[in-house]
């Protein structure tokens, strides 16, 4: 079937045709969210679970948009998008809003967007767009590797100043595994692997005086115990006394309580595993690596490049969120504000993912679609 046939199909069979068990994975997902939210709040729709479903549904209606945009539409504005991302990173260096000791939100009427979440699938489709107009041999020349560097360094140095330690580390994160899905030769890796370990004691030496406790934390939480150990030390308590099956629904004492910090936010998965315990941490995992699944065997099955690359930029997002997020509040890392997508409170982070998925949905229903390397 040819791409422009593909096109002109009528959008009620491309609405029937999206691969709706993934749709059905995220209501499930968001669905525990909104549960888990509503016990938060005492069992109260407001302040967090009413606003959050407000926000699943505008996220459902952008998810519906991108999964039905012709994929050639999405390379060729590929470009516009990252700049349009770069450029409000700008504004919020500029111009943002201060929140919790950082500048990471501008605002847009009454609404507090964080450009940095939108960032880290514009520098995808970047990425994508670039690498697929390369042939494999082309892909390891040192000049050509210029650009994909900078536009990679421009958004994590733009996100390091905010600043915003966790974010910047999955957009970098994101962009390597992209650039080891186009082809990169393994010895760029050996480089920058060595070079890294040896910057460590440099880059700490620039850290943030809180980031520097959050290192200092991990490493002895139990030096602080009422400062900057808390967080962690009430997260592995409510973890721990969860035990297998947890404590009930609302009856988890960390939580209900107000010992654990950020119940609504970063530690959310603490809250679950404390009142649905193993069983339902393990359940939530498993939506996860099933997502994550997913978006890799769309990846597999994509005959063009720009789609392939995409859904890997996808599916690493995703899995960098889930662990650091559930690392972190296992004390297996130090405390980082990486939210869980999908169950977290955040309006960016679930647009961000629901726009996430659509591009999934979208590389789905064009797996079969041919692009030369121009792409149009």
């Amino acid at each position: 079937m040819s791409a422009s046939t593909r096109i002109s199909r009528p959008f009620g069979y491309r609405l029937m045709h999206l691969h709706w068990p993934l749709i059905m994975l995220i209501g499930m997902l968001s669905g525990l969210g909104f549960l888990i939210l509503y016990s938060a709040a005492g069992g109260n729709m407001d302040p967090w679970t009413s606003r959050q479903m407000l926000r699943f549904a505008l996220g459902f209606v952008l998810m519906l948009i991108v999964a039905l945009v012709p994929l050639q539409t999405l390379m060729r504005y590929a470009y516009v998008l990252y700049g349009a991302a770069v450029l409000m990173l700008i504004v919020v260096e500029l111009f943002g809003h201060m929140g919790m000791g950082a500048q990471r939100w501008v605002k847009v009427g009454f609404v507090n967007l964080q450009p940095s979440e939108l960032m880290k699938l514009c520098l995808v489709l970047a990425l994508a767009r670039y690498f697929h107009g390369l042939s494999p041999q082309e892909v390891n020349r040192p000049l050509l590797l210029v650009v994909p560097m900078l536009l990679i360094a421009v958004p994590v140095v733009l996100i390091l100043k905010q600043p915003n330690l966790g974010t910047a580390t999955i957009t970098a994160g994101v962009a390597v595994a992209v650039l080891f899905a186009a082809g990169l030769t393994y010895w760029v890796y050996i480089i920058g692997i060595v070079g890294g370990a040896a910057a460590v004691p440099v880059l700490y030496h620039f850290l943030h005086d809180y980031q520097k406790r959050r290192v200092d934390t991990f490493l002895d939480p139990e030096s602080d115990p009422l400062g900057a150990g808390y967080n962690i030390l009430q997260s592995k308590i409510a973890i721990g006394s969860g035990g297998l099956f947890g404590k009930g629904f609302m009856e988890g004492s960390q939580s209900q309580l107000n010992f654990l910090p950020e119940k609504e936010t970063d530690f959310i998965f603490t809250m679950f595993a404390e009142e649905f315990g193993f069983a339902g941490g393990m359940t939530v995992i498993l939506l996860y690596v099933a997502l994550i699944g997913a978006s890799i065997l769309f990846a597999v099955t994509s005959r063009n490049q720009f789609g392939r690359l995409i859904a890997i930029g996808v599916a690493t997002m995703f899995f960098l969120h889930m662990f650091i997020n559930m690392a972190m509040v296992m004390g297996l890392i130090p405390v980082v504000g990486v939210p869980l997508p999908f169950l977290s409170y955040g309006g960016t982070i679930l647009i961000a993912a629901m726009i996430a998925v659509g591009l999934l949905l979208n590389v789905h229903a064009n797996r079969f679609l041919v692009m030369g390397r121009g792409g149009l």
